[in-house]
Formats: C-alpha cells, structure tokens, sequence
C-alpha cells in the first residue's frame, strides 16, 4: 500500500503524522511511504531521517493526497484539503466530528474511509490512540493555568503553590480520567489545592488512595460543581464522552459568578466543550475572557510540545496503520471490533452512533459498510 504523510497545516500545529521509526516499520513490510518535504522539520525530524528510514519525499501536499492510498495525519483536514480526499482512500486521524458538522459533511461527500484516532477503543475498555495526547493535555493544562494566572496575562496574580503564610490556589479538575489524572498529578507536584470531581466512584477511590488527604474528591453533581467552580482560581475541563459532544458542566450563568482572574482551560473544546462559554482558540492567540474569567481553550494543545506528542502519538497508532496497511481497511476493520470503533465515516455515510446523534444524521452500522 501506498501511505501519505502531509506536513500539519493547522495553526501552529508541528506534530508529524508518523515518526521515521514508525515509517521504517511500514517499509520494511513492502509498504511505499510518501512524506511531504519538511513535514518534520519543526521536531527535529528531517527529510534525511525519513529517506533512511525508507520513505519517498515529494514536494508538496497535494502530490501525497493524490498519490497515497491512505494518509496518516495528526489533525483533522483542513478545508484547503477537503477536496483532495477520493473514494475509498483511507484517512487515519483525530477527527473530533461531533462539533464539526461542515467537516463531516466534508469526509461525506469526499466518499473516504475516515478512522479516528479518539473513538478506537482498547481490550480493557479505554482508548488507546487518544490517551497518549490526553495525557500530554492535562499536564500542559496545569501550565498553562498557571502562566494566565498571573496578572500581566489577565489572572488573578495569584502563584498556583503559594508561599509560607499565603495559601495556595484552589485548582478544580472536572473528571478523573487520563486528562484529569494527569492534571491532578501535576497539579499537586506544584503545590495547589486540589479538587477533583467525577461520577466514577471507583476512580475516585483510586485517586484518594494514591494522594490520599492532599486532593478532595467529590462526587459529581450540579452542587457540588457550583460550590467547587465558585470557590476555584483555576478549573480545568477533562470530561470526555468517546465521540459524542462534551456535556456543558458549567453554564455561562455560574462562570459570571467565578472569581474576576479565574482561570479555566478546556482541556475539551475538541469535543464542542464543558464549559458553556468556551470556544476553540489557537496558540496564536490562546485565550479570551468572558466576565472577567480567563478562557485557555486551544484546540490543540498537544501541538505545543510536538516532539514529545509526536513521538508518544506514532507509538500509539503505528499498529493499527500497520494491519490497515496489511491486509486494506476492510480486512483490518472486520478482525478488530476496536479499530472497526475508530470508523466514524466511509464511503459517504456516518458510521458512529454518537457522531450521528451529536450532528441529526442516518446512522450506518460498520458492519453494513463492510458488507
């Protein structure tokens, strides 16, 4: 098979589709790899580590979608490449469809087979392709609060560890999973006061094992949300329904409310976001305030750090590209009920329940576009 690897295009997104490792374990197998000229070249990667690694190099991107019968991204497409998508050509990559309907409506009509990223699900039940960046984004998240807390940024001057005498920042995390899990954890590192909040009591229970009384967990409902998010200096969104748009948990109402200088990332604006408020920003221009609180939501956080995302994503992805390379996206998608969950449009029709739900569109089970 025939595998495209384009430079990202998305604002300051520097992350690479496939590391030359990961590019050597597709050509050793009689697999063609096309890379576009410079695609690695922000992370250090460059064309000359792609060539040793197998790889041929073309000169742009619109040479690798019309070439390549699958194409390994980061990143969503960007409207410029819309129409370079074909029929039956696989796309392997965060999709983040449910809050994008002019993109899904893209993918549709393009005919492709479009598998992403963060609904491919794992033997034990998580999501395998999206905890790698899941992990990276909670632990910017903490920094990034961190850094807007202080007042020349527009926050409240309030330093997240404190110092003897002066108390900490009260730091308010919303769900337990991989993003929140790795807030916490950075968050106690600094010296915050933490809060974290889920509906998973087991999860919970495990984190107040590991951090025991220097975290508080709570329970997730609308009180004990409001009296958090209304005490909190910084509240970090991690909720994640796999495919579906993020709930709004706090509504603009309750951020009116908020401390003037709080701080809110969400780490969820690629799923539409838990904060009513919240919009996508870029790294170019992160934030915004909304009643005197600070709104940190870029939709690609990850891409701040693109050496360590890179490399952490292509360990997580390479085997799934390797089996649909192998033996072609149906054969691979029909052995695995995991991969065959990552396939959210193909061949014109949505084929994930939630996306369908989240857009109002006809829902085609996988297996009727396999058959």
């Amino acid at each position: 098979m025939k595998i495209g690897i384009p430079r990202e295009i998305k604002n300051h997104e520097y992350r690479v589709g496939l590391t030359p490792a990961s590019v050597r374990e597709l050509t050793r197998r009689g697999h063609a790899v096309l890379v576009e000229r410079g695609a690695g070249a922000a992370i250090d990667l460059d064309d000359v580590a792609y060539r040793a690694a197998g790889a041929t190099l073309v000169d742009d991107a619109a040479t690798v979608f019309a070439e390549a019968e699958m194409i390994v991204k980061v990143k969503e497409p960007q409207p410029s490449e819309y129409a370079w998508l074909r029929r039956g050509q696989i796309l392997y990559a965060y999709l983040h469809l449910a809050p994008n309907p002019s993109l899904t409506a893209a993918l549709m009509a393009s005919g492709a087979v479009c598998i992403a990223y963060e609904t491919v699900t794992g033997p034990g039940g998580g999501l395998p392709l999206l905890a790698p960046m899941s992990e990276v984004a909670g632990r910017m998240a903490v920094q990034a609060g961190a850094a807007h807390l202080e007042k020349s940024r527009g926050g409240r001057g309030v330093l997240l560890g404190g110092v003897p005498g002066v108390p900490a920042a009260h730091v308010v995390i919303l769900g337990a999973g991989t993003v929140g899990s790795n807030a916490l954890q950075i968050a106690v590192g600094m010296g915050a006061r933490v809060t974290v909040i889920d509906k998973d009591v087991d999860r919970l229970r495990h984190l107040d094992l590991i951090f025991g009384n220097r975290v508080t967990t709570l329970f997730s409902n609308a009180q004990a949300i409001e009296e958090a998010v209304l005490d909190a200096d910084l509240v970090i969104g991690g909720v994640l329904v796999p495919g579906a748009a993020a709930p709004k948990l706090v509504s603009a109402g309750m951020v009116a409310r908020m401390k003037r200088g709080a701080v809110v990332v969400d780490v969820a604006i690629d799923q539409g976001g838990c904060f009513e408020t919240s919009h996508p920003t870029t790294h170019a221009d992160p934030t915004f305030v909304v009643d005197g609180v600070v709104h940190y939501c870029v939709a690609n956080m990850p891409g701040a750090v693109a050496r360590t995302s890179t490399f952490a994503l292509s360990h997580a992805t390479i085997g799934h590209a390797v089996d649909l390379a192998d033996v072609g996206w149906r054969g691979a998608l029909r052995a695995s009920v995991h991969l065959r969950h990552g396939l959210n449009v193909a061949l014109g029709q949505v084929t994930h329940a939630a996306v369908a739900q989240a857009l109002a569109l006809p829902f085609a089970a996988p297996e009727t576009v396999l058959d």
